[in-house]
């Protein structure tokens, strides 16, 4: 059986790249190590059981991070929305999503590279299938 995490990310990273609001920004499941931004990467993904009576359940908290490549929050904050706009609408393959929420976007200017980024942090609700 395939880890829920791997699953989820496989599924989040599919809808991501489908998105044709999201051409020509990259999309990771892992920071990349020498990637130009515009990029997105899954920073962070932890898991809790929540195990229901008839299918266990997972609760995942998921960070992506949104580099714009321009000191521009203004710019970070756009594909933000896009990839928060896939989030709500995406499946993954082994789970049933029942619930996605929004739990809160930062932002800031990296001090040494002087470009913008925000951190989206989304709490998703699984179940085995």
């Amino acid at each position: 059986m395939t880890h829920p995490i791997v699953l989820l990310q496989n599924g989040l990273v599919a809808a991501l790249r489908d998105d044709p609001d999201l051409a020509g920004v990259g999309i990771f499941d892992a920071p990349p190590q020498a990637a130009v931004p515009p990029y997105v990467a899954i920073a962070r993904h932890d898991l809790l059981s929540r195990d229901g009576d008839l299918a266990p359940g997972h609760e995942h908290r998921v960070t992506l991070h949104v580099w714009a490549g321009q000191p521009s929050r203004k710019a970070a904050l756009a594909i933000a929305e896009r990839v928060l706009a896939a989030a709500e609408v995406f499946a993954a393959a082994g789970l049933v999503v029942t619930h996605v929420q929004h739990e809160r976007t930062d932002t800031a200017i990296d001090a040494e590279t002087g470009q913008a980024r925000a951190a989206v942090a989304l709490r998703v609700l699984s179940e085995s299938v």
